[in-house]
């Protein structure tokens, strides 16, 4: 981490990676198998199609290293590599801890519109929660649904 100019800066991977075992990538094959069974049944070709193209983006997704990304908090919002995300553009920010690993998420002021998550080193959670904290209020966070169904599949 290095700091300049009251700047903030880190590196971190773009998403927490987990193990997968044999019995992850056979239990994906069964619910694929079985999901492309139900749709070739009921000759539900679309959904057929969505389930073996979830599959294999589920696998893509477990073999694909995370890239590493620099980020950096300044006056105005904060930098992910060189797209900015403008404080005024959050009405608060949370903190997570998945496992061993810290993030920030940014809520956003539109309803529709998508959180921001940043993860970041353990070692530097104070001074990042510190410089957010003087930013935008902090609240408490909790897994929206489709991160539940992420994690309870380990993706």
């Amino acid at each position: 981490m290095a700091q300049a100019q009251n700047d903030i800066s880190w590196e971190a991977e773009e998403y927490v990676t987990r193990k997968h075992n044999g019995l992850w990538y056979f239990g994906l094959f069964l619910i694929t198998a079985g999901l492309s069974a139900l749709a070739i049944f009921l000759r539900w070709w679309t959904f057929l199609a969505l389930v073996i193209l979830s599959a294999i983006t589920i696998l893509v997704l477990t073999f694909r290293p995370p890239r590493k990304i620099s980020y950096t908090l300044t006056k105005t919002g904060l930098k992910e590599d060189k797209v900015l995300h403008k404080f005024s553009d959050y009405r608060a920010f949370g903190i997570m801890k998945e496992g061993t690993h810290f993030s920030a998420i940014l809520i956003p002021k539109k309803r529709i519109a998508m959180s921001t998550k940043v993860y970041f080193p353990g070692s530097s959670g104070e001074v990042i929660v510190d410089y957010l904290g003087a930013r935008l209020p902090m609240e408490e966070v909790k897994l929206d649904f489709l991160d539940k169904i992420v994690n309870f599949l380990r993706i």
